[in-house]
């Protein structure tokens, strides 16, 4: 995967999130929670913007890790919109699954990052 194709398909999710919240029930609950999944739901797109313009692989490596962590939090309040059923879970099964595709993916390339600068460095040597 290239990071054209990362960059759009962290902003197709962005897009799907803020799409979902419009079905999310007005209560108490319903309110916080949209909130909440709007802010990491959309970070991470944004985020891995900022990690395509990174000065180093230190710099790349940190900044996905932002992204992974807004993931993360996104899985979380996915599984408990489910659990609580404020969406018919039936509904939110493919969006649940392309925010843990996403955060494998992410993953991934932390630690593919990591392991090329730990080559590198012991080329070095």
């Amino acid at each position: 995967m290239t990071k054209e194709d990362l960059r759009e398909r962290l902003t197709v999710f962005a897009v799907r999130i803020i799409k979902m919240v419009d079905y999310m029930p007005a209560s108490v609950a319903g309110n916080a929670i949209a909130r909440q999944i709007v802010r990491s739901g959309t970070s991470p797109s944004a985020n891995y913007r900022a990690a395509c313009l990174a000065k180093s692989d230190k710099d790349f490596i940190n900044k996905l890790k932002m992204v992974e962590e807004e993931l993360d939090e996104t899985n979380h309040w996915l599984d408990i919109i489910m659990r609580s059923q404020l969406i018919n879970p039936s509904h939110m099964q493919a969006l649940f699954q392309e925010s843990k595709e996403l955060t494998g993916i992410v993953v991934k390339t932390i630690l593919s990052t990591k392991a090329r600068m730990k080559a590198e460095e012991e080329a070095k040597k």
